[in-house]
C-alpha cells in the first residue's frame, strides 16, 4: 500500500493573461489531496464523490491516470482538503497524487518530471485543453514563475482563502477563456493593454516576492482584480468576499483561477481576522501556507 499527497495551489498574478504568452506567477499551499494506491485484483476507485471501476464521469482524472499506468488491478483511496472546482488546482493534484502513489506502488520508475508531464496530457485529455502550470506546481511545489518555471522565494505571510461554494467546473473555465477572446477580438484596443498590465504585474511581483514586500504584492494583486472583473470573469459573491477582506486589513485580495466562482486569495498577517470577514460576507474561509513541497510519499 503506498499514499502519496500533492498540493493545490494559487496565482498571485496572471490568470488569463498567461493564456497569451504573458507571465503569471503560481504557487503551492498547503492543502493537498491524499492518494492511497494498493495492488488488487480489480480496479476500485473511493472518494467523496463515490466507489467505483474506471469510470470517466464519476472520476475522470483518476481514471485516466490508472489507464496511462497501465494499471491491471488496483484500489484507490482519495481524500483531499481542496474543494473541487474552485480554482485550487485540485484536477491536478489528485492526477499527481495517483501517478505518484501507482507509479511506487507497483515499481515502475517513473521520474518527478515524467509524472508531471504525464497529468499535464491527462488534464488536456479530460479538460480538452490546459495549462501545465497546475500539474507542475503541484508535482515540484514552490512559488513559480511561468513560463520559465523560475523558482521564487517561499513568501512566510499567511493566506486566506474564501470559497463562494459556486464551482467553475472545467466546461465552465473553457467558456470563460472564450469569452475574453471574443472580447479581445471586439475591442482589442482596450483588451490588449489589459492583458498586458497584467502579465507585467507578474515581472514586478518577481522582485516584490523575492524583496516580502507583501504591502507591494497586495496593491498589484488588487490592481489585478480590477482588471479581472474589467475583462468580465467575476461574480458579485467573489467581489463581496474580496472586498471583505482588504476591509479586514488583507494587503491584497484577488480572485484565484479563471473566475466564475470559485475562490479568493487574501495575503494577510492576521489570517484570523480576514477569515471571520470572507465569513460574514457569505463565502468559507481557508486559513493556509505556501510550500515548498510537491508531490510526497507520506
Amino acid at each position: 500500500m503506498t499514499t502519496c499527497s500533492a498540493p493545490g495551489k494559487i496565482y498571485l498574478f496572471g490568470e488569463h493573461a498567461v493564456v497569451y504568452g504573458e507571465p503569471a506567477i503560481a504557487c503551492a499551499i498547503e492543502l493537498r489531496t491524499r492518494v492511497c494506491a494498493k495492488k488488487s485484483n480489480v480496479i476500485k476507485i473511493s472518494s467523496n464523490l463515490g466507489k467505483t471501476a474506471l469510470d470517466f464521469d464519476v472520476h475522470p482524472y483518476v481514471s485516466a491516470a490508472i489507464k496511462k499506468m497501465g494499471s491491471p488491478g488496483v484500489s484507490i483511496e482519495i481524500t483531499s482538503d481542496i474543494p473541487v472546482g474552485s480554482g485550487l488546482g485540485s484536477s491536478a493534484a489528485v492526477t499527481i497524487a495517483t501517478l505518484a502513489a501507482i507509479n511506487i506502488e507497483f515499481g515502475l520508475g517513473y521520474e518527478n518530471e515524467e509524472l508531471a508531464r504525464i497529468g499535464h496530457e491527462i488534464e488536456k485529455e479530460v479538460q480538452g485543453a490546459a495549462s501545465p502550470t497546475d500539474t507542475f506546481v503541484s508535482t515540484f511545489g514552490g512559488v513559480v514563475e511561468i513560463p520559465s518555471r523560475k523558482r521564487l522565494e517561499l513568501l512566510d505571510c499567511g493566506i486566506v482563502i474564501g470559497n463562494t461554494n459556486k464551482g467553475a467546473s472545467p466546461k465552465k473555465t473553457a467558456k470563460l477563456v472564450q469569452q475574453v477572446a471574443r472580447l479581445k477580438e471586439q475591442y482589442p484596443d482596450a483588451i490588449n493593454p489589459i492583458i498586458k498590465t497584467i502579465g507585467s504585474f507578474a515581472k514586478q511581483g518577481e522582485a516584490l516576492v523575492s524583496e516580502k514586500n507583501y504591502t507591494s504584492l497586495g496593491k498589484l494583486m488588487n490592481v489585478n482584480h480590477g482588471l479581472l472583473d474589467a475583462l468580465g470573469v467575476c461574480t458579485v459573491e467573489l467581489s463581496a468576499l474580496v472586498y471583505a477582506a482588504r476591509n479586514a486589513g488583507a494587503y491584497g485580495a484577488k480572485l484565484t483561477g479563471a473566475g466564475g466562482g470559485g475562490c479568493m486569495v487574501a495575503l494577510s498577517d492576521s489570517p484570523q481576522e480576514v477569515a471571520k470577514a470572507i465569513e460574514r460576507a457569505g463565502g468559507q474561509a481557508i486559513i493556509t501556507r505556501f510550500t515548498q513541497l510537491g508531490v510526497l510519499l507520506e
